[in-house]
């Protein structure tokens, strides 16, 4: 993965991200305000040795404090000097457990020892710190007394006094949301990266480029009410799902100008990925430009296109190939005049014999020689081998590929099928796009509003054409 493809995960999965860092930082708030506040007081002792002489005496009592200064450190938590703390602020706690909210250290180089005493009010903070100053004077000089008796070498002074604490040392509430806040967006891109490398679903134009060079000729973005109302372009003529279907018409000008197709079948991986909403709406638009199209519903085991469109299918497809109709008898006009539908007809027993025959060769080869464009819509790549039998008939493919409806194994199986009968793949088309991950797609959000005298309200420009003895739309225009 190179920086744009990370970017391309964060953008795509930022929700997850923000996500995790919101309940890290929701965490670290309520553990912060529901934890006991911590107070600490301060106070500091200088160990010194009185001299009892010259310089020598004075450097060699210095030289023994500084040895045994670590030493008085480890005093300070004893309970020789934190049982009388206790008994005189009458606390009700032992040594052991006092001694853990009491810390002692010595500088390096110093005769200095400081003294840190943690309480959950700040008097009593400093009451016991101040208790320990008086207590740990005593017992050091109990400790350095000489066997015969006398007064310590050692004397312990107090250079600062414990003071009343202002303010908790411990919940640390900023630290503890900026600490949260970071460790929250470093787990969510951690765990974002991790789905991506996990997940196996497409569902962006980068997921199929992944799996082949073919074009991405458009993508279609979700519409709940796709299903209720599946014939886009003549429900919505301008709105951004109509104008996508004349953006993968323009694209496919393009793929025609490169390798000339003819006739093509409209087909997915698998069922569910909108193939026949996406051919009849393609079918549908290109007519719209002018062009003789024919939309043949090649799908013999669910077809859905005459319904779509609101035709009759007991007759059509299945009633030419085992001669009992002429193509003409059959054929139904839809629209200006445009598009003709040939519908699936009664369904047989073996649709893939059918549909790979020398009769539905002929009849293929008739329709090219007919209409401009031949629109196969074909059953998923994986469930049968009609659409693959269709694609080596016929003079390419589009593969509709529905967003987080089929996952990369399908998808690069469903290449492989078409890859197995020497198909032509003219591209893909990425349908049910989802708003929030359009991608490259965002300018099929653009809104058109229904003037009357904007482009798509005017009549086509009307061009002769030689082959026909009336007049055509230019495909082209």
């Amino acid at each position: 993965m190179d920086l744009r493809d990370y970017i391309r995960v964060l953008r795509r999965r930022w929700r997850f991200v923000a996500l995790l860092t919101l309940l890290a930082l929701c965490g670290a708030t309520g553990a912060s305000f529901l934890a006991t506040a911590q107070y600490e007081a301060h106070t500091q002792f200088f160990v010194s040795t009185p001299a009892q002489g010259g310089n020598s005496d004075l450097l060699q009592g210095s030289s023994f404090t500084q040895q045994r200064v670590k030493s008085y450190a480890d005093v300070v938590t004893s309970p020789a000097v934190l049982e009388p703390v206790i008994e005189g602020l009458d606390l009700a706690m032992t040594a052991s457990v006092l001694a853990n909210s009491v810390t002692a250290e010595a500088p390096v180089d110093t005769v200095l020892i400081n003294v840190a005493v943690r309480s959950e009010t700040p008097q009593l903070a400093m009451d016991i710190a101040n208790g320990i100053g008086d207590s740990f004077a005593a017992v050091v000089a109990d400790l350095e007394r000489p066997p015969g008796g006398g007064e310590s070498p050692v004397s312990i002074s107090t250079v600062e006094t414990a003071t009343e604490p202002q303010s908790p040392i411990t919940p640390n509430v900023r630290l503890n949301i900026a600490l949260s806040l970071c460790l929250g967006l470093v787990v969510g891109v951690g765990a974002a990266l991790l789905r991506e490398i996990l997940d196996a679903g497409v569902t962006s134009e980068e997921d199929v480029k992944s799996l082949t060079d073919a074009s991405m000729l458009g993508g279609i973005l979700f519409d709940p009410g796709a299903k209720s109302h599946p014939l886009i372009v003549q429900t919505d003529p301008h709105g951004g799902r109509a104008e996508a279907f004349r953006q993968l018409r323009t694209n496919l000008q393009f793929v025609a100008a490169a390798n000339h197709p003819k006739s093509f079948v409209v087909t997915s991986s698998i069922p569910g990925e909108g193939k026949s909403t996406t051919a009849c709406n393609l079918a549908i638009t290109m007519a719209a430009s002018g062009a003789r199209v024919c939309l043949v519903e090649g799908d013999l085991r669910r077809p859905k296109a005459a319904e779509y469109l609101g035709l009759e299918a007991g007759v059509g497809l299945t009633t030419v190939l085992i001669g009992q109709a002429e193509l003409s008898d059959v054929l139904q006009e839809w629209g200006d005049g445009h598009l003709f539908v040939l519908p699936s007809g009664e369904l047989p027993p073996n649709p893939s014999e059918l549909l790979g025959s020398s009769a539905m060769e002929k009849l293929l080869q008739q329709l090219e020689e007919e209409f401009d464009t031949v629109i196969i819509d074909a059953p998923p790549l994986l469930a049968v081998t009609d659409a693959a039998v269709l694609t080596r008939l016929a003079d390419g493919a589009v593969v509709v590929v529905g967003s987080d409806k089929v996952n990369r194994d399908q998808l690069r199986k469903a290449l492989g099928n078409l890859e197995s009968v020497d198909g032509v793949l003219l591209g893909f088309v990425m349908n049910f796009i989802s708003h929030r991950k359009t991608g490259a797609f965002d300018y099929y959000n653009y809104g058109y509003s229904a003037r009357t005298d904007s482009p798509a309200s005017r009549p086509p420009t009307m061009l002769p054409d030689p082959a026909s003895k009336g007049a055509r739309v230019s495909w082209n225009q």
